[in-house]
């Protein structure tokens, strides 16, 4: 699925609306701001590091502002520049995250702590500001907390990160209560997605080429379908849905046990 299948069905459902997409210069965060300027939002993306292209689609490019989204001072402003800029902010797209195969019992603490920084508390520092402002509008707005399938299933070699989306569904079940009705806070959860470092976690062709003969669908989530999601669950036709996950795994992972009895088989 590429992101020209993604413009020529997305509905102009965000015209007039500016969208913050953090962590938006590069893999499943460039596809979502791709994908919401192609709906028509002006986007908003941040990062530590400028990036060589910002997104673009639908003959229109996201601007990019930097921020280190882990500083709540930082993020603050950095709604602050938006709202300055464009006078609102209706959609916040809560992405920034990641973290490195590590093993729980040997990695520093202060790495895990900083894997809780960027991977939960960036995502509330945001969430806090964005509130504050879409409060004040008379329609609100959303807030996109981009969970992960290592919420829900073990996460060996990135425990601290899977612990860490869990955290995000939960407060996302929370926030949704505290500041409804106003604003709607829901969060989509990938199962693994093909980006530009599928690499460092599956190897080469090959190696994704196995993974991906595990998933029911075939094949690894991309991109613009992460997007996909975005676009709808911050869309007015999602307009009752907030405080839930929506999971987007193709079919989740075959079972242990059936490939484990399929060998004794044989």
């Amino acid at each position: 699925m590429d992101l020209n299948q993604v413009i020529q069905d997305v509905p102009r459902d965000f015209d007039q609306r500016v969208v913050l997409v953090t962590g938006g210069t590069k893999g499943i965060g460039r596809g979502i701001a791709e994908g919401f300027l192609a709906a028509g939002a002006t986007v908003v993306v941040c990062g530590r590091n400028a990036p060589e292209s910002a997104p673009a689609a639908g003959g229109r490019t996201a601007e990019f502002i930097t921020c280190d989204v882990r500083e709540a001072e930082a993020v603050r402003q950095l709604v602050a520049a938006i709202v300055q800029r464009h006078g609102r902010l209706d959609v916040l797209v809560n992405n920034a995250g990641g973290a490195p195969a590590v093993e729980a019992a040997t990695v520093s603490p202060r790495f895990h702590e900083g894997v809780l920084r960027l991977n939960l508390f960036s995502a509330l520092h945001a969430a806090q500001a964005a509130n504050a402002q879409m409060q004040q509008q008379p329609d609100g707005g959303v807030i996109v907390n981009i969970g992960s399938i290592s919420a829900l299933r073990p996460s060996p070699g990135t425990a601290a990160y899977g612990a860490a989306k869990a955290a995000v569904l939960s407060l996302t079940a929370s926030l949704a209560v505290e500041w409804a009705p106003k604003v709607r806070v829901v969060a989509v959860s990938p199962g693994l997605v093909r980006t530009e470092q599928s690499h460092l976690h599956f190897g080469d062709d090959a190696g994704l080429a196995a993974v991906a003969a595990t998933i029911p669908a075939g094949r690894l989530a991309e991109p613009a379908d992460i997007a996909r999601a975005c676009l709808f669950v911050a869309s007015p036709r999602a307009a009752y849905m907030s405080g839930s996950n929506l999971l987007l795994h193709g079919g989740g992972e075959r079972p242990a046990f059936l490939s484990a009895a399929t060998a004794d088989k044989h």
